[in-house]
């Protein structure tokens, strides 16, 4: 058995003051398990938040789980925080704080918040854990910057790890290892330029997708260790391919050996339940209000930027964070000092989280998932706006999707809906995201939303995502919807590779590569994508045929895009153009290569006809459900 604890700080006077007014960002290099040498002998030094506690020891394998031999010793200024050096611990050495509360004298086995690898669930012990890992693509470093500036393409593809692909032969997901070498080669080929993984942080509920962590250090010891996470990351950078991460600082779970009444004083969920309790995924809520709490978080985030090299964090569930009564009755919530429903602690964190994320990682992106219209989503936070630099576009999202569901009969009577988007898609930096969210839970998969018989299925989805890859705004689309799935997503099964069998499927896929490849090489569909700058309608009011024409502008170029919403083909189709001379079509969502009925249009010429006033126009066959880019030459 390891000797007695000795003591040991790594905390300065200053990194309390910052922990204590909730601005440490790098708590990660402080609290937890950190192997060192002290007087000479080799071991590990842990500490722990724990204001409550009248003592605490650490119990592990190394000292057959009964701490009495390695009490912690708390500071001395009233931080609460307790820590020490035990000699002879080594790397995957199991343990867990035994805490003794001050504040209802019960005895808690608690996991280290800060450790760096727990556990296979639904074991929840922590282990000492560490690498060496050196990161290999250098290149990236360079690239980064403008890969995720916002005058960029960024075509994301969301995906869970645990059931994107299965090892061949069983049932057992890829390790990170092993998707470094599929995932790599299969982003390259379909040429997205990033990938956002659903949450890495370790989570004991498989089910939850990820969104009910516990680890918020840790990445999820079901795919491997850290070293082959990072790993992972490296070789996508290598592939010229952005990573994000999603991350949860909304909620967390309330599994006992957790963050949930953590010391006895419900130290880390706030101690009202009209604050703390989520009633929606039955979770607790972070106590906003308390400065350390925000300090963990915030350290949290860089945490994944520093020691993973993430090109940004998409902030799941924003506005169950922005509003007191979110999801509460009336009654159940209180207003804030003024008198309104903002929860201004949570703003504050939220304002604090992307000043700070921003000004170490100027490189990288803040994602909001955030579904009402709070101002300023994207704005600079020195403007008064919350500092994200993404945010997603829900409605637009809601929109497109209930126009797509109706039968293309009655679609001329709603046609203001498909439009109804670019009434304020420069109000904000969007994303236009079709997400996990939307093949779940009984809302079916994009395929089976189409209506029709099953080619105007299939054609109805390949011009949903040409529609998307023209509109204004960045682009995300969840992992199985590249091969138009009948089926929802289910976490225990892999997505449906075996449709890729059939050409109607295959077409699907080939449409969105295609559409990758358009939209990277076509500087007018993102240079301006948040500004009206990189837009002018053409027409959209044919509601009668169901048609939306409009112009990509780019600094130099422009595209035209024409959609045509109904299962008919439009010949001698007029549109007018703003320029004189030939036109040529590069994309055509109906060419027979994507299962499409090859409507297709050869060179065309301008001709002196006035149209959609202007003075030039030319003529055109439009598809049926279908979307062509057609550009000068």
């Amino acid at each position: 058995m390891p000797t007695k604890t000795i003591p040991y700080t790594l905390f300065t006077d200053f990194d309390i003051d910052l922990f204590e007014a909730g601005k440490h960002t790098q708590l990660y290099n402080k609290f937890g398990s950190h192997r060192m040498t002290v007087d000479g002998k080799d071991g590990i030094y842990f500490s722990v938040y724990a204001p409550a506690a009248q003592k605490v020891q650490v119990i592990g394998d190394f000292n057959y789980w009964s701490g009495d031999e390695h009490e912690l010793n708390v500071r001395w200024d009233g931080s609460g925080i307790w820590e020490g050096f035990i000699p002879d611990v080594k790397k995957g050495d199991l343990y867990k704080y035994r805490i003794y509360s001050n504040h209802d004298r019960e005895v808690r086995e608690k996991a280290d918040p800060f450790a760096r690898k727990y556990e296979m669930p639904p074991k929840s012990a922590s282990i000492v854990w560490y690498d060496e890992y050196e990161y290999l693509s250098q290149d990236w470093k360079i690239q980064r910057a403008d890969a995720n500036a916002l005058a960029s393409p960024m075509s994301i593809y969301e995906l869970h790890i645990g059931s994107w692909k299965k090892k061949a032969g069983s049932f057992r997901s890829l390790h990170y290892n092993e998707l470094a070498e599929e995932l790599v080669a299969y982003l390259v080929d379909m040429e997205f330029t990033h990938v956002e993984f659903m949450p890495v942080m370790e989570h004991p509920y498989y089910p939850s997708w990820g969104y009910l962590c516990t680890g918020y250090f840790a990445p999820s010891s079901r795919y491997g260790d850290t070293a082959d996470l990072k790993y992972l990351i490296d070789k996508l950078h290598e592939a010229g391919i952005g990573v994000y991460l999603d991350w949860v600082p909304a909620h967390f779970p309330s599994d006992e050996h957790a963050l949930a009444d953590f010391d006895g004083s419900q130290l880390y969920e706030h101690p009202e339940k009209a604050k703390g309790f989520h009633p929606d995924w039955n979770s607790l809520i972070f106590n906003y209000e308390r400065p350390q709490i925000r300090s963990i978080l915030l350290s949290s985030a860089h945490f994944w930027m520093q020691e993973y090299q993430v090109d940004g964090l998409r902030v799941d569930a924003v506005a169950s964070m922005l509003y007191l009564d979110y999801s509460r009755k009336e009654g159940e919530w209180s207003p804030n000092q003024f008198g309104g429903n903002e929860y201004l602690a949570a703003v504050d964190f939220i304002k604090d989280l992307n000043a700070t994320v921003y000004g170490d990682f100027d490189y990288s992106q803040m994602i909001a998932e955030e579904s009402t219209a709070f101002p300023g989503v994207t704005k600079p936070v020195h403007h008064n706006g919350l500092g994200f630099g993404l945010k997603w576009m829900m409605g637009w999202m809601n929109d497109t999707l209930e126009y797509f569901s109706l039968d293309p009969i009655h679609r001329k009577y709603h046609h203001g809906d498909i439009s109804r988007s670019l009434t304020y898609a420069f109000s904000e930096n969007y994303v236009l995201p079709l997400s996990h969210d939307e093949v779940v839970h009984g809302k079916k998969s994009l395929l089976s939303k189409m209506p029709g018989d099953d080619w105007q299925q299939f054609a109805n989805l390949r011009l949903l995502y040409t529609y998307m890859y023209t509109h204004p705004g960045q682009k995300l689309l969840f992992m199985g919807c590249e091969l138009g799935q009948r089926a929802e997503w289910n976490v225990n099964e892999e997505i449906h590779w075996n449709l890729l069998e059939n050409n109607s499927h295959k077409g699907i896929q080939d449409v969105l590569r295609s559409l990758n490849q358009v939209y990277k090489a076509e500087p007018a569909l993102y240079e301006h994508n948040y500004t009206p700058l990189g837009f002018e309608w053409i027409d959209y009011s044919d509601a009668e045929n169901t048609v939306l024409a409009f112009y990509r502008k780019g600094d130099e170029e422009s595209v035209l895009v024409v959609l045509n919403f109904a299962p008919v083909v439009r010949t001698d189709y007029r549109l007018g153009v703003n320029e004189k001379g030939k036109y040529k079509e590069i994309f055509n969502s109906d060419a027979s290569t994507y299962w499409g009925s090859n409507v297709v249009n050869g060179l065309m010429k301008s001709e002196n006809i006035p149209a959609h006033g202007r003075e030039h126009s030319i003529t055109i066959q439009l598809p049926p459900l279908a979307g062509i880019i057609l550009k000068k030459q």
